[in-house]
């Protein structure tokens, strides 16, 4: 896919910011291609950007819409529709990251048509995948797990992925998700790929490498979760890592959307490794990645300090604190990897 920047991004009404994760993680990590955002009435999310009309945004050069939303089933909501038939009668292209094929509804497919613009599903792949073989392959992988879902697992490996770079450490992000994909520009959604492929997905996302090479594979869903275990599952399985990193929200108490209560650190660590051995018998925690946006940063640490000391691991907040102690760690467990980066 080549989807052009500039963008303007569309939040339509979402009720939250994490129904946005989308748009935010796009503006997060680059935020230099985003001209503005566009939200309808009753919008609760702001990405601190200029907000724009269609109009606006084409005068200054916007070259796509994004549709930055997230939704349970990814469904193109019908109030969006008027938003993006202006959007491809202005000039611009439309992308978006929801199941449903922006081209399956005919207003859409039509006008795109009509005005010559291209739609671009991120979510959709064309790329046929085998299933799985769990063949050891070289390379080294990380991979993050979660408490629940929206708790920072894309965002960590992107953290990891630019502190160990710095360190000069062979390292890149691979996503598994539409926001990733839109961050990357390379990658695979997939919870869009057929159960039957999820693990050969992941095993096309992280082939095998230079020995030295880390993939940082961003993890989806979480073991624990009703509704996405078996997308984690896969997922793991596939990606065969060497080390991961649990990702957690210490604020809540059910996994989002379900009633379901949050499984603990120990019990995700302890699931992982065990359904991780599958495919890795060497599997091992490297860190805790805890989103501590809702705590007071002396409370955050007090919490980070308690998670490091139960578990035996670097905690931290990627974000807020930085990632060097997690880096810290995996350059301590895996010796093998540091004499041959720094020959290079």
């Amino acid at each position: 896919m080549s989807i052009l920047p500039p963008y303007l991004m569309f939040l339509g009404d979402v009720p939250d910011r994490l129904a946005a994760k989308t748009a935010y993680g796009i503006v997060d990590w680059r935020r230099d291609w985003c001209l503005g955002q566009l939200r309808l009435d009753g919008c609760q999310a702001d990405l601190d950007l200029p907000d724009l009309t269609v109009a606006e945004a084409a005068a200054q050069g916007a070259k796509t819409l994004i549709v930055g939303i997230v939704n349970a089933g990814g469904v193109l909501n019908e109030a969006w529709i008027p938003t993006i038939l202006e959007a491809l009668a202005s000039g611009l292209d439309v992308a978006s990251g929801l199941h449903i094929r922006l081209g399956s509804d005919p207003r859409i497919a039509e006008a795109a048509r009509t005005h010559g613009r291209q739609l671009f599903d991120v979510r959709h792949s064309d790329q046929r995948f085998a299933t799985g073989k769990g063949t050891k392959r070289p390379g080294l992988r990380l991979l993050t797990v979660g408490t629940d879902c929206s708790v920072g697992k894309k965002y960590t490996v992107l953290a990891l992925e630019r502190a160990m770079r710095e360190r000069g450490l062979k390292a890149d992000f691979r996503a598994t998700g539409q926001t990733g994909v839109f961050i990357s520009g390379r990658g695979v959604a997939i919870d869009a790929v057929v159960a039957d492929f999820i693990s050969g997905a992941a095993e096309w996302i992280s082939p095998e490498n230079e020995p030295d090479h880390w993939d940082l594979v961003e993890g989806q869903g979480s073991l624990f979760h009703p509704s996405f275990a078996g997308v984690t599952l896969g997922l793991l399985h596939g990606a065969q890592p060497d080390a991961f990193v649990v990702c957690h929200e210490p604020t809540r108490t059910r996994m989002r959307g379900v009633e379901h209560p949050l499984p603990s650190i120990a019990d995700v660590i302890d699931l992982t490794i065990r359904c991780g051995r599958l495919t890795n018998p060497a599997i091992r925690p490297v860190g805790i990645a805890v989103n501590t946006e809702a705590l007071a940063e002396d409370e955050a640490r007090r919490v980070l300090e308690g998670y490091a000391a139960e578990h035996g691991l670097p905690a931290t907040d990627p974000i807020r604190f930085g990632v060097g102690t997690i880096v810290d760690r995996i350059e301590a467990d895996f010796p093998a990897a540091a004499p041959l980066r720094r020959s290079a």
